[in-house]
């Protein structure tokens, strides 16, 4: 049964702010940090999505498809010691522009920096993750890659579906997943853009099963969402959706003849 995506009210996605965890916020604002991704900060507002999430101490995430690991290290610090992160990537991620993002994690994971992270380099398929295990899975500006398809051949609303199923049977009942994209328009060529045409995205996320939530957070009228994200114009400033996807609860099975308690007249 599909379910139609809650979106927040604009002034609702702002006052996230107000229910920031403070020792958070000053972790994230620490000079143990990157120079590099205290400055991304201003427009990923990392404090802000992990508090809409609900993702806190101890809490056992995924950053899928992380990259270099910026998020990867705010969820580490979000969960803190007694927590767990999981930081994946597909191997065609690790071979981009002669191994960037495999460098990157290597030098942010050095020296054991982020002890609580786990890194795993294997496609979604072929985690060795057990299901049902997490409490929360993350993926920043990475979903459109999916939907618009990495290489040839690949993507579409079939893709995109599967994404979405392999990550809810990873993730416990009442677990959530986040996902930050490009917020891309139903007339454009969002697989030149880099972006998430958010229309087509509409209906496989109303029907995978996900009770869907959407914020306002993360949105920037000044982005006409019609520049490539890598632009330097509008690179780091462009207009996103985030999504806040749980999985229900477990519910008990309903009341039959064979199970139904002692004394019920069925």
């Amino acid at each position: 049964m599909r379910r139609k995506i809650a979106w927040a009210a604009a002034l609702a996605g702002l006052a996230v702010g107000a229910h920031v965890n403070a020792d958070l916020a000053a972790a994230l604002a620490s000079g143990d940090r990157a120079e590099e991704d205290r400055a991304r900060d201003a427009g990923r507002k990392p404090a802000e999505v992990v508090a809409y999430l609900g993702i806190g101490p101890g809490m056992t995430v995924m950053d899928l498809m992380a990259s270099g690991g910026y998020y990867t290290e705010v969820l580490s610090l979000a969960v803190g010691p007694t927590g767990k992160v999981y930081a994946q990537n597909p191997p065609l991620f690790l071979q981009f522009a002669d191994g960037m993002y495999d460098n990157a994690m290597t030098a942010r994971l050095a020296d054991d920096r982020l002890g609580n992270v786990e890194r795993v380099d294997r496609d979604l398929a072929e985690l060795g993750i057990e299901w049902g295990s997490l409490d929360a899975a993350f993926t920043a500006l990475n979903f459109h890659d999916v939907h618009n398809g990495l290489e040839e051949g690949s993507g579409g609303d079939d893709a995109a579906a599967a994404f979405l199923q392999v990550v809810k049977a990873l993730l416990r009942p009442g677990g959530v997943l986040g996902i930050v994209d490009h917020y891309g328009d139903r007339d454009k060529d969002n697989v030149e853009l880099h972006r998430l045409d958010v229309v087509a995205a509409a209906p496989i996320l109303e029907a995978s099963g996900f009770i869907v939530e959407a914020s306002a957070l993360l949105r920037n009228p000044a982005d006409d969402r019609t520049t490539m994200v890598f632009d330097p114009t509008i690179r780091g400033q462009t207009d996103r959706v985030l999504y806040k996807l749980t999985k229900p609860p477990e519910l008990p099975p309903p009341a039959s003849a064979d199970n139904a308690p002692a004394g019920d007249p069925s």
